[in-house]
């Protein structure tokens, strides 16, 4: 009996539960799982390394040559016959005979440490850690844009299943109106062949418009899915079970206006970028002025095919060796190129200022532009809710009366329309209100 049940389960198919996620859920799923967010960390990431080569720059160093080449052999000492006597003393002459050749070992190497860059080192250093700041800006941009297509997709799923419920319910009250004429006129009761034309002609007309909110409700579903990393093949459900006007946000238009002043990662992007530019101006200015530096330099030069020479008066390439500690100063001055490279950043830092000024007056307008429409709109959802209502009441009337006998059918039709058209107005307003208080949250610059 045991095998028998467990071949059963086994061959039983397997059902997926669909898994239900709040708003909130969605957002943090999406967060986490949308690769444009972790793009822009990464290249945070390489923001942080070019800090550390700039920081790196200061450190000790090595600044090595090697290589294997040929050198002629040599035999003997620098006197001809290879001996200085008292009868002859002479200087040999053969530098440029070639006698043979021999393999040539060179080695040069320096071990550097830099003491002072007037400035160079500390304003790179001082660009690249804004430049971070930079970056982490842009991580936090598409942190409110991923939350913004998580709304879209979660409020737009729940306005197109609201339409389409509503359709359904508007629908399956005309095919009971259509059956009922169809059954007068069947047994010669007051109706004519017009109301079921008319309704008849309504419902058609209705099916149009259910067919579409069904295909947004999926395409809302599907994005929803894609957005918090579910996938096309997932499944999910929301929890809310119709869409809700969200609350209205608490704070004045002027406190909105300072908080996005203060909290929008464009607004923080600009300073930090304020900060990279003067940084910048600072080191190319500094370009024009030497770096001292400190640390060991030495040579390695072997030919195994040439005597040595030992005579300290005399250098021999080919055969040499050496090291010192040394401290020295390096300039590498270019005028015209420092001065080219100072004005370009002169002029960058000032279009920055320029667009400083502009986001300081731009962003209160749009915080301005947001709020009234937050405002608007809520006025709207509620004015719209009442007559959401109160159509409604007018269609069930309506069609009582019509049950009754006291009502035509193109009355019955206009209180139809009358509630399709208020009902779905409100559906597309709530929608609409929620997504302009969720881009007022953004243009404030709500943490995410």
């Amino acid at each position: 009996m045991k095998k028998r049940l467990a071949a059963l389960l086994l061959l039983a198919p397997l059902t997926v539960l669909a898994e239900s996620l709040t708003l909130d859920q969605a957002i943090e799923r999406a967060l986490n799982a949308d690769p444009r967010i972790e793009e822009r960390e990464h290249l945070v990431e390489a923001a942080r390394g070019l800090l550390q080569e700039v920081e790196g720059n200061g450190d000790w160093f090595v600044d090595a040559n090697a290589f294997v080449g040929l050198a002629p052999q040599v035999s003997g000492n620098i006197f001809e016959g290879g001996a200085c006597t008292a009868a002859k003393c002479d200087l040999r002459d053969d530098r440029y005979d070639i006698d043979g050749l021999t393999g040539w070992f060179n080695v040069q190497m320096g071990l550097i440490k830099p003491l002072y860059t007037f400035g160079k080192l500390e304003n790179y250093s001082a660009a690249a850690k804004a430049n971070i700041d930079i970056k982490g800006g842009d991580v936090r941009l598409q942190r409110d844009a991923t939350v913004m297509d998580v709304k879209k997709a979660y409020y737009g799923y729940l306005a197109a299943r609201d339409a389409r419920l509503l359709l359904a319910d508007v629908d399956k009250r005309i095919q009971s109106a259509i059956e009922l004429v169809s059954s007068w006129l069947e047994e010669g009761g007051d109706a004519k062949q017009s109301d079921l034309f008319a309704l008849q002609a309504g419902q058609a007309l209705l099916g149009k418009y259910r067919a579409q909110t069904a295909a947004l409700e999926k395409i809302a579903l599907d994005g929803l899915k894609v957005v918090t990393g579910v996938g096309l093949d997932g499944e999910i459900e929301v929890v809310d079970q119709r869409l809700e006007p969200v609350a209205l946000p608490p704070l004045s238009l002027a406190e909105l206006k300072q908080q996005a002043l203060s909290d929008r990662p464009e607004m923080q992007q600009l300073e930090a970028g304020l900060k990279a530019r003067r940084s910048l101006l600072e080191a190319n200015k500094a370009g024009n002025r030497p770096n001292l530096y400190a640390g060991l330099v030495g040579i390695v030069s072997y030919a195994p095919g040439r005597d040595r020479i030992e005579n300290p008066f005399i250098s021999d390439p080919f055969n040499d060796a050496g090291i010192t500690p040394v401290v020295g100063m390096k300039w590498d001055w270019k005028g015209g190129v420092q001065r080219g490279k100072t004005a370009a950043a002169q002029a960058e830092l000032n279009a920055l200022i320029s667009k400083s000024a502009l986001a300081r007056m731009g962003i209160p307008y749009q915080v301005a532009e947001q709020y009234y429409q937050v405002q608007g709109y809520h006025e709207s959802v509620e004015s719209l809710a009442e007559a959401s209502r109160s159509s409604r009441r007018w269609m069930i009337a309506s069609y009582t009366d019509f049950e009754a006998g006291l009502e035509k059918a193109d009355k019955v039709m206009t209180a139809f329309q009358a509630y399709v058209v208020a009902s779905s107005d409100y559906i597309q307003t709530t929608f609409e209100y929620n997504m302009h208080v969720a881009q007022l949250e953004s243009v404030i610059g709500a943490r995410k």
